[in-house]
């Protein structure tokens, strides 16, 4: 039953328009992980009891389909199964019917689908009492919400504050969950890192606790039909439980052939001291190369360094930006002028300005000519490393007493000025070992490095990375991923 929902899946998402799935978010789950998915609810723990499901973005019912066909199978025994199925797209409700429709003899099953906008009926429901849920599976549609959108306004009322469907159709999941009711949900990993879900991490981590992570190495396979490249996790959550240990699974794709699980501690998912709530991945059963390092324990505060955001946002200075550098006009660096260790600057052939004017409106964006450290702040996907820094010398611009960062740059800086040589050089080095890349890979689930990402590293004292930095010059072009990662073995000790 659940193939006859497997080629209705694959034969819409052919032939849906990418504008309409764009539009509503919309992204259809495989058959495989479905079932994987299913596969994660635990039986109840005494009697049979009846189950009340709620698939939120039901599409063409692929997600209820599994889990009902797991209880007909016997691993999940209930007295009644009563399914509630959310869709908003009025061309899946037929094949949604045909699916649920094929399990009512073969489990005890009653269901309706609610064709309703599925953040407004829920939201009636919390503030009006409506039913509660013992077991929720859902992918729920993936787009921004805009402030001032009447979901917005919407899920504040119920006391959700957050800025994507995915996310807000979880927490609302969660409101409407009885005690002790489970949660499974394929969804984007940004929600894990990053300053605009930390009030969806907050209202997670206080109604539930997190039982299970499932990660996807290849950010291409899961959703491969729709050509999605987001890194996805599915997330099983227990509302009200006392939060334990924590599963954490890893396959490279839907297939799941190289499927490994290990157990970790809660305070490794989520560090206790982090004000960020920042949830982590490990793919290791050990502690990552830089928690097992004593030396490796400061932060930016403490070694007296900042960074912060490109301040040049280039659409808003347009008019101020310049090819090539002229009279009154100062260097400005893109991502693009980062083409290795160190910053090249010009570069003509980048198809970005390579300067922009030095005037009353452009002056306070400006940073005075120094060494800095740089970090991309978005990787390309085929890069091996998520953190791709370099060192900005100020030789390489002349006389020029001025620097533009644009806005796809993170600059470490001292209070906007340079730093000492020897320390940009160190900071460059220590960033680009693959100790803190896998470090990063922990909590970020996106190709993009923000600067509060940076902040939240832990690095060397500053005098280590001085003496770092010092080898690193030393090195000079001979300078490669062993040499630093074997320098950082020593660093760490």
């Amino acid at each position: 039953m659940l193939a006859e929902a497997e080629q209705a899946r694959v034969r819409i998402a052919k032939n849906t328009h990418a504008e309409h799935k764009s539009r509503l978010g919309q992204f259809f789950t495989p058959a495989a992980t479905a079932r994987f998915m299913a596969g994660m609810f635990l039986p109840p723990a005494s009697r049979p009891m009846d189950c009340r499901l709620l698939d939120a973005g039901a599409g063409v019912g692929s997600l209820s389909g599994a889990f009902l066909e797991r209880c007909a199978a016997g691993g999940l025994r209930f007295e009644r199964i009563f399914a509630t199925a959310y869709e908003l797209d009025e061309r899946l409700l037929g094949e949604m019917e045909r699916t649920l429709s094929a399990y009512a003899g073969p489990a005890p099953l009653d269901y309706r689908i609610r064709h309703a906008d599925f953040i407004e009926d829920a939201i009636n429901r919390i503030q009006f009492g409506g039913e509660t849920f013992t077991h929720a599976i859902l992918n729920p549609p993936y787009k921004k919400i805009p402030g001032n959108s009447r979901h917005r306004l919407l899920l504040r009322q119920a006391g959700i504050e957050t800025v994507n469907l995915y996310s807000a159709f979880v927490a609302l999941t969660l409101a409407m969950m009885a005690p002790g009711g489970q949660v499974v949900a394929i969804v984007p990993r940004s929600f894990c890192n990053g300053p605009y879900y930390r009030p969806f991490r907050e209202y997670l981590l206080r109604h539930a606790a997190i039982r299970h992570l499932h990660l996807f190495a290849s950010r291409s396979q899961a959703f491969r039909d729709d050509d999605v490249l987001q890194e996805n996790i599915i997330v099983a959550l227990e509302r009200g439980a006392a939060q334990g240990d924590v599963t954490i699974s890893t396959s490279t794709d839907d297939r799941f052939a190289d499927l490994t699980t290990h157990i970790h501690p809660f305070d490794r998912i989520v560090h206790p001291d982090d004000p960020e709530r920042f949830i982590h991945v490990p793919t290791s059963p050990e502690p990552d190369a830089l928690a097992l390092a004593p030396a490796i324990r400061y932060s930016l505060d403490d070694i007296g360094v900042q960074v912060s955001t490109g301040p040049v946002v280039d659409f808003r200075l347009r008019e101020h930006l310049r090819e090539l550098s002229g009279p009154g006009t100062v260097p400005l660096l893109y991502p693009g002028h980062l083409g290795g260790a160190r910053a090249q600057w010009p570069r003509p052939d980048l198809k970005k300005p390579n300067a922009i004017e030095r005037n009353a409106a452009t002056e306070k964006w400006l940073y005075p000519n120094g060494f800095y450290c740089a970090v991309r702040r978005f990787s390309a996907k085929e890069e091996k490393r998520r953190i791709v820094a370099g060192v900005v010398e100020p030789q390489t611009f002349g006389a020029a007493p001025l620097l533009g960062f644009e806005n796809h740059l993170n600059v470490f800086h001292e209070r906007r000025h340079g730093l000492p040589e020897a320390l940009a050089r160190g900071l460059a080095a220590y960033l680009n070992t693959s100790a803190v890349d896998a470090n990063f890979r922990r909590f970020n689930g996106h190709t993009q490095v923000n600067a509060t990402d940076l902040r939240l590293i832990k690095y060397p004292s500053r005098a280590a990375l001085i003496t770092l930095g010092e080898w690193a010059k030393r090195q000079a072009a001979m300078l490669d991923q062993a040499m630093l990662d074997e320098r950082f073995s020593t660093l760490a000790a």
